[in-house]
């Protein structure tokens, strides 16, 4: 049987439409959701939107909606977008969903059960929009340290979740699984949380009712975050279907940004152990997309829409520019001046140009029938590198660097061309085997970029005359030098993606 893998961004706020912030994400998790797909493995691709608490009601009432008319409403969009690029999500999970209730319900009974919630009275500062307590030494100038807005004094009766009891068992399955944070700085960031000192937190509210009802308590819901945690379980059949959940549970890889390294990275990890569970087996976490140096936000009227990208871009073109050029990791800033020209560079000038080429010589000189590959030629050992490079990259949560790989293919057979002249070449066999050469890297490129590129390269690999799609095809064994079998006719067709003029 193959091998399961679950990938899940984070489920997103119904209180804000869709920018490139949860675009990046999303991207990220879809195109390591179809590398793994290429690799054969059971793949399961989760995402979603959040849609209880406070933050929620208010916008609601704001907006004179009820927080289920505004959440539909929002909810539909994240869908939209996620069709028009092209997202591949096996699932789509609301927080409303019946299925969900009954999930956080059995979910949180269990620690309730095995004695780690207990009652108790909070007052502290809270931040409305990241819906989070602070303590004065985490307040700037009084303002909350992400939003840099006031906080408010809230102070009410909840139930508590006892997390100081799991400071010693979350180090100890930190240090018993040594890659679950992922990169290296962000693990050292949730471990130094851990080690200062957990306290017990609050999980349920009585100032609202937008929320889960806590089972045991008539008059509480849960405090939104605990809620919401509880989705990547409920998407899997957590207490509806054992073997499923056990199939896909805990070898999870969840993506998620820097915001939100507590409630994932030691909370989370800390309610699993509680209710039972072994914790997610990795934890990918990215900065954030800057625009100007600045975190997008509503207030600061920063945002930037996907659509705006798409319709001077392209789908493939949005997808291309945030897996390259943004690694995954630290914080990324994002410029139209830099999407332009690393759209010209790359797909422009080097892949683009590379099919016109091959394209235009096999049509003129070859009666427009590709030949098949050199056995002993010397672009084999430059693709058996991309692939080996671009595997370890995708296992690594590095997009950026998968691309590379696969690009450095595109540039040996631009240079290969460049070297040979083909199309100062007379028909025979020299020629048939560089132009049979640089076929079969577009070939290979075609399923090593598809994760990044589905719409373009499933194109290309049909102007190759090649059968089915790039996606069809399994790794390693695809990618072999030598696959193209020549014989098939090539198609010149429309530039693969017109040179962009560089904003004025």
């Amino acid at each position: 049987m193959s091998n399961p893998f679950y990938v899940t961004t984070p489920i997103y706020y119904v209180n804000d439409v869709p920018h490139i912030g949860h675009a990046y994400t999303t991207v990220t998790a879809d195109a390591l959701a179809r590398w793994h797909r290429l690799l054969g493995d059971d793949v399961f691709f989760l995402t979603g939107t959040d849609e209880h608490g406070l933050k929620i009601q208010r916008s609601a009432e704001a907006n004179g909606m009820t927080p289920l008319e505004q959440a539909d409403a929002t909810s539909a969009r994240f869908r939209e977008v996620w069709q028009m690029l092209n997202i591949s999500n096996d699932d789509f999970i609301r927080t409303t969903e019946p299925r969900h209730i009954a999930s956080v319900q059995t979910f949180m009974q269990s620690i309730f059960d095995n004695g780690f919630i207990r009652k108790g009275t909070y007052s502290g500062q809270y931040c409305v929009p990241c819906e989070a307590y602070y303590n004065d030494d985490d307040l700037v100038e009084g303002n909350c340290p992400i939003h840099g807005r006031p906080v408010e004094w809230l102070e009410e009766d909840n139930w508590f979740f006892e997390l100081s009891k799991f400071e010693q068992p979350l180090l100890d399955w930190y240090a018993a699984n040594p890659d679950c944070v992922h990169p290296l700085g962000k693990r050292n960031e949730a471990l130094g949380i851990i080690k200062q000192g957990l306290e017990d937190v609050s999980v349920s509210r009585t100032s609202i009712s937008w929320g889960v009802p806590v089972p045991w308590d008539e008059g509480h819901v849960f405090y939104v975050w605990y809620d919401a945690l509880i989705n990547y379980a409920t998407a899997i059949g957590y207490g509806t279907d054992t073997e499923r959940f056990n199939r896909f549970w805990p070898a999870v890889h969840q993506l998620l940004g820097k915001d939100i390294l507590r409630f994932h990275c030691v909370y989370w990890p800390a309610m699993c152990l509680a209710a039972g569970l072994e914790p997610p087996a990795r934890l990918g976490v990215h900065g954030f997309l800057l625009v100007g140096g600045e975190k997008m936000s509503k207030t600061r009227l920063n945002q930037i829409f996907p659509a705006d990208l798409v319709a001077d871009f392209g789908v493939d073109g949005f997808r291309y520019h945030f897996l390259r050029d943004n690694s995954f990791g630290p914080d990324g800033d994002f410029s139209y001046e830099s999407m332009v020209t690393r759209y010209n560079t790359d797909l422009a000038n080097n892949f683009g140009n590379l099919l016109s080429r091959v394209a235009t010589v096999v049509g003129k000189k070859c009666d427009g029938i590709g030949p098949a590959p050199a056995a002993d030629s010397p672009l084999a050992e430059v693709a058996a590198e991309s692939l080996r490079d671009a595997s370890a990259a995708w296992e690594a949560l590095a997009p950026s660097a998968a691309l590379d790989a696969t690009w450095r293919l595109i540039g040996a057979a631009n240079a290969h061309l460049e070297n040979n002249e083909p199309w100062k070449m007379e028909p025979g066999p020299a020629l048939d085997a560089v132009m049979g050469d640089a076929l079969e890297v577009l070939r290979i490129v075609c399923i090593l970029a598809t994760p990044a590129m589905p719409e373009t390269c499933a194109h290309v690999w049909a102007r190759l005359g090649l059968a089915g799609t790039p996606d069809e095809q399994r790794l390693p064994e695809a990618a072999a030098w030598g696959g193209y079998p020549g014989g098939l006719p090539v198609i010149k067709g429309d530039p693969l993606f017109p040179r962009m003029s560089p904003p004025k």
